[in-house]
């Protein structure tokens, strides 16, 4: 007889880790509180425009392309993607701007004209962060962070010294250029943390963007959920949605169901994809791992606010991804992570999925996403949303060279109160909990309940960390530690009996 798995939560990691489970033979369901499956990845449909909510990105296609393989299939059954050229624009002061374009060879170009013997130092920082890619892809992120030791390999061992400088620094001894800089830094963001706090051994990310380059899922990537949803329906996978889980029950010490608006649902075994904070708080004080004072001591990634616009013309001189950096990076960071506060001049992020994809909004039409990294925790008003769009947009004019306020038909934000509300979000956070020094592999929530038998956790509060390919594989991790306890259990009852 299959072992019941009860999973909390349908974003990636839940999705991840049903697919693994259910391809083992256990009976899977899962459980989401909202209307939709996809967690923070969810979509939002208005008057003929549509909007990713969350993630937007889409970058590392070897580690989906690896997902859908285990399962014998490929990415390509499920949605379509397409390479971004540019993959994104760089805007600076005074109306600058760089195009990090779909090759390497472009690249080092672009590099080259910005500061002369530059794309020399860069072919020597990307073969760096390709040898770092390839060893955190074999060795590191599919391990499940359960002891120091996954850490050693001989390759680490050579590379020590990268885990102890930071990328700041290995950028900044070779890149003088502050726009290249800036560039260089960028990628790093996606773990949360100030590159001055990021090892160096992140540079992987950087391979990650100018080597595997930046895609696009036809429709959005809302697809890839969809796509991922379907594979575990036909793996068996039962999916319930506006099914608020109110608490995890635990009796002797194990974990044998959930309360699901107000029924008990029972399990063999409990696996937590919401935010790992909250999945704590489901519990008894006593069964609880970590305490508020550990939460509220950790680095956690940003929040953001948000905003999902529809505009009633073709916007121009923009592209699908762009950056906004005309301020002062260091400031902001420190607003988000010394100081926590509303930043005055904040860099802000823009997509416009609509110049690729003339789907995700009405002909003639443009559809705009911006977004404001944020201090999570923070206090979140209207007033202050509307302030900091009428901030953004302003820039946003001045740097694109063009009038769009008088042509938005209309405007949705998304910010702290609403990360927590939706998400139950620790204090609002976006992307989890940052990948600093301290916070990396075995150092981070464990997979696995050091008080509750049977209780299981997954998502980028715990390994490998934030972000959607790290969270496709701590689904993995997560399904291969459940499968190697039950192995362990059944050899012991075949040992007792």
């Amino acid at each position: 007889m299959s072992k019941k798995i009860t999973i909390i939560g349908s974003g990636f990691s839940s999705l991840s880790a049903s697919c693994y489970l259910a391809q083992l033979g256990y009976e899977v369901t899962i459980y989401e509180k909202n209307s939709t499956i996809g967690g923070r990845a969810r979509q939002l449909k208005k008057e003929g425009f549509t909007f990713d909510i969350g993630p937007s990105w889409y970058w590392m296609p070897d580690v989906f392309e690896s997902f859908f393989n285990d399962f014998n299939t490929t990415a390509s059954n499920f949605y379509t993607l397409d390479k971004l050229n540019p993959a994104y624009k760089v805007f600076f002061e005074n109306k600058e701007s760089i195009a990090i374009e779909d090759t390497l060879d472009k690249i080092y170009t672009a590099f080259e004209n910005e500061e002369k013997g530059s794309s020399t130092k860069l072919k020597k920082f990307i073969a760096t962060a390709q040898n770092n890619y390839e060893i955190a892809i074999k060795n590191l992120v599919y391990r499940p962070g359960v002891s120091p030791l996954e850490l050693v390999t001989k390759e680490t061992i050579q590379r020590i010294g990268q885990f102890f400088s930071t990328i700041s620094k290995e950028v900044r001894k070779d890149f003088k250029n502050p726009k290249l800089i800036q560039i260089l830094e960028f990628p790093v963001l996606f773990l949360g943390a100030k590159p001055s706090d990021t090892p160096a051994f992140y540079s992987f990310m950087n391979y990650a963007d100018f080597g595997l380059g930046t895609w696009h899922p036809r429709g959005g990537m809302y697809e890839v959920i969809l796509g991922m949803g379907k594979l575990a329906q036909s793996l068996g996978v039962k999916i319930h949605t506006d099914s608020n889980v109110k608490k995890i029950v635990v009796e002797n010490g194990k974990a044998n169901g959930i309360v699901v608006n107000d029924k008990k649902i029972d399990a063999d075994i409990v696996l937590c994809g919401a935010d790992y904070h909250h999945g704590e708080t489901l519990l008894n004080i006593e069964h609880r791992q970590y305490s508020e004072k550990y939460w509220d001591k950790k680095t956690f990634a940003p929040s953001s606010l948000l905003f999902y616009v529809g505009f009633d013309k073709k916007l121009k001189n923009i592209n699908h991804h762009n950056l906004f950096f005309d301020t002062d990076f260091d400031k902001h960071a420190k607003d988000i992570y010394d100081s926590p506060k509303w930043p005055d001049q904040p860099l802000f992020y823009a997509n416009f999925t609509s110049l690729t994809d003339a789907k995700s909004a009405p002909e003639g039409n443009e559809n705009g996403f911006f977004l404001i990294p944020l201090a999570p925790g923070i206090e979140d008003t209207d007033e202050l949303r509307e302030q900091y769009f009428d901030k953004i947009i302003t820039r946003f004019e001045a740097l694109t060279e063009q009038n769009v306020k008088n042509n938005i038909i209309f405007k949705e934000s998304f910010c702290v109160k609403d990360f927590i509300k939706e998400y139950n979000s620790y204090k609002g956070n976006a992307y989890g909990m940052a990948n600093t020094l301290l916070q990396t592999a075995f150092l981070r929530p464990k997979l696995k309940s050091k008080k509750v038998k049977d209780l299981f956790f997954t998502g980028q509060l715990t390994v490998p960390g934030p972000g959607v390919p790290p969270s496709l594989i701590s689904g993995k991790l997560v399904a291969g530690l459940i499968e190697a306890e039950y192995q362990q259990h059944k050899e012991l009852e075949l040992i007792t009996t």
